[in-house]
C-alpha cells in the first residue's frame, strides 16, 4: 500500500498533473458514453478543424473572418454535392454491377483452382482445391447473410444519413463562424494554470493538423489518380475500385494489402492471365510505391515518427472502441498518448 502511495505522490502531486488526467479521462468517457448520440457534433467538429486551416490562410492573408469562412464554407458545400450527386450514384451502381457479376466471378475462379492438381499434382491436391473452394463458399454465405441484415436495417441508416446531412453543414457553419467565441467559452471553465495541459494540447494540435489535412489529401490524389489510371486500361468498376484505394490509405500497412485482393480479383476475371492483367498489376504497385515513398512524406512531413508496431496496435485498439473514426485517428490519437508521455513527469530510480 505504501508502494501506491509513494507513486500516486510521485506522479500526481502537481495540480496541473491531475487536471490533465482529469480533463483525458472525461473526454474519452464522454467519447465511449455518448459517442453514437453526439456522432453529428463529433463529425462537425472533424469537418470544421480540416477546413480551419484554409480560413486561416486566407486570413493571414489579409481576408476577414467571415469572408473566409463564407468562401470556405461555399467551397465545402459545393464538394459534398459533388460527392452526393456525383460520385455516390456512380459507385452505387457499379456495387450493385459488381454484386450481380461476383457468381460469375466465383465460379471462374471455382475452375481456376480446380486446374492446379493437373498442374501441380506433386504440390496441391483436389481435397485441397475442394477444402479451399468450401471455405470460400462458406465466408459468401457468411457475408450475404450480413449483407441482408444491413439492408433490412436500411432504413434506420437512410434516417441517419438524413440526419447527417441537415446537420452537419449547420453545425460546420457554427463552429467556424463563432470558432472563438466557443473556445473562449470552454476556456471560462477551466484553471488559470494549466501551463502542461497547452503544451499538450499545442503538440497534438499541430500533429493532428498535419495528419488529419494530410489524409484528406491523401486520400483524394490517391483516388483520384487510382481511378483515372483504372479508367485509362478500361478496368471494369473502375469509380468503386478508384475509391476503395483511396480510403485504404486511412490504415496504414493494411489498407493497402487488403484492397489489392478485389483489384486483381476484378482485373483477373476481366482479362485472365494476359499482358493486360500484367500491365496493370505493375502499375496499381507503381501507385501504391509512389504514395508510401513520395506522398506520403511529403504530405506528413511534420508527423512523429511512430514505430510500425505502435501504428498498429493503436489501429486495432481504437478501431475496436470507436470503429470507423477510431481508425482515421488511430495515429493522432497515438501521437495524443505520446505527446502526454513525454509531458509527463518522469523520476529516475535512484541509483
Amino acid at each position: 500500500m505504501q508502494v501506491l502511495a509513494d507513486w500516486f505522490r510521485r506522479y500526481f502531486s502537481d495540480p496541473q498533473i491531475v487536471f490533465l488526467a482529469v480533463l483525458l479521462l472525461v473526454g474519452f468517457a464522454v467519447v465511449l458514453t455518448m459517442g453514437d448520440m453526439l456522432g453529428p457534433v463529433l463529425a462537425s467538429i472533424v469537418i470544421a478543424y480540416l477546413l480551419e486551416g484554409l480560413v486561416s490562410f486566407l486570413q493571414r492573408h489579409g481576408w476577414h473572418r467571415l469572408v473566409s469562412v463564407s468562401l470556405v464554407y461555399s467551397l465545402f458545400i459545393i464538394f459534398v454535392g459533388l460527392v452526393l450527386f456525383g460520385v455516390m450514384p456512380l459507385v452505387s451502381r457499379q456495387v450493385t454491377d459488381l454484386v450481380q457479376q461476383f457468381p460469375r466471378m466465383i465460379s471462374a475462379g471455382q475452375k481456376a483452382l480446380m486446374g492446379l492438381p493437373e498442374r501441380y499434382p506433386d504440390i496441391i491436391s483436389t481435397a485441397q482445391i475442394q477444402e479451399v473452394i468450401g471455405t470460400i463458399h462458406a465466408e459468401i454465405a457468411g457475408f450475404g447473410q450480413r449483407i441482408l441484415s444491413w439492408s433490412l436495417a436500411s432504413v434506420v441508416d437512410i434516417i441517419t444519413l438524413l440526419v447527417y446531412i441537415i446537420l452537419v453543414p449547420l453545425l460546420v457553419f457554427f463552429f467556424l463562424k463563432d470558432r472563438e467565441l466557443i473556445i473562449n467559452w470552454f476556456k471560462r471553465y477551466l484553471p488559470k494554470h494549466r501551463r502542461i495541459a497547452g503544451a499538450v494540447w499545442r503538440e497534438v494540435d499541430r500533429q493532428i493538423s498535419n495528419y488529419v489535412r494530410g489524409k484528406f489529401w491523401e486520400i483524394l490524389i490517391v483516388w483520384a489518380v487510382s481511378y483515372l489510371t483504372f479508367y485509362a486500361f478500361g478496368l471494369n468498376y473502375a469509380m468503386l475500385l478508384g475509391m476503395l484505394v483511396g480510403l485504404s490509405v486511412i490504415v496504414p500497412y493494411i489498407g493497402a494489402s487488403v484492397v489489392t485482393l478485389p483489384v486483381l480479383l476484378v482485373a483477373w476475371s476481366q482479362w485472365g492471365w494476359t499482358s493486360q492483367f500484367a500491365w496493370l498489376g505493375g502499375t496499381y504497385l507503381l501507385i501504391q510505391a509512389l504514395d508510401g515513398n513520395i506522398l506520403v512524406p511529403l504530405l506528413f512531413s511534420e508527423v512523429v515518427d511512430l514505430h510500425p508496431v505502435a501504428i498498429i496496435v493503436a489501429v486495432l485498439v481504437f478501431g475496436g472502441l470507436w470503429g470507423f473514426w477510431g481508425v482515421f485517428f488511430a495515429i493522432p490519437l497515438a501521437t495524443l498518448v505520446q505527446a502526454v508521455l513525454s509531458a509527463w513527469p518522469h523520476h529516475e530510480p535512484p541509483l
